[in-house]
């Protein structure tokens, strides 16, 4: 699907605000001491800033798996990001899977605190890109 520019700015622009979205529920967790959701939601906040950039990009976006990837292909291998970015956000992803989905794993707090610092960054990191090649000027 071909999407016109406003659109695709438009959808960019959902993309980050709820990734920020993610990031303040995070914080909130975390106080509470809820690891599991609070990975669920570190995961997610780095997924839509992902995501965001794909589409800003006009990269496709389609499983979570397919996002990893794509970040990897189009941003990685160029150069753009490190790999160790994408190493932390293949960790998050299965971080997340693991607190979501197996009854027998529960995430612990080192887990998620030691990553809160790093996403947020990379999170950064792309919304600074996204602002230096928009697709659509204002």
């Amino acid at each position: 699907m071909s999407l016109k520019e406003q659109d695709r700015a438009t959808l960019v622009l959902l993309g980050l605000e709820k990734s920020d979205k993610m990031l303040h529920e995070m914080d909130w967790l975390i106080e509470k001491g809820s690891w599991s959701l609070a990975a669920n939601r570190l995961y997610y906040a780095l997924f839509h800033a992902v995501k965001s950039l794909l589409i800003n990009d006009s990269h496709p976006v389609g499983t979570h798996r397919g996002a990893v990837n794509q970040f990897s292909l189009h941003y990685v291998k160029t150069g753009i990001f490190t790999k160790e970015d994408c190493k932390l956000y293949s960790r998050l992803q299965q971080l997340r899977e693991e607190g979501d989905y197996n009854c027998a794993i529960d995430v612990e707090q080192e887990d998620v605190e030691n990553k809160v610092d790093p996403t947020r960054e990379l999170i950064e990191r792309i919304k600074q890109y996204v602002s230096n090649n928009k697709t659509v000027t204002n």
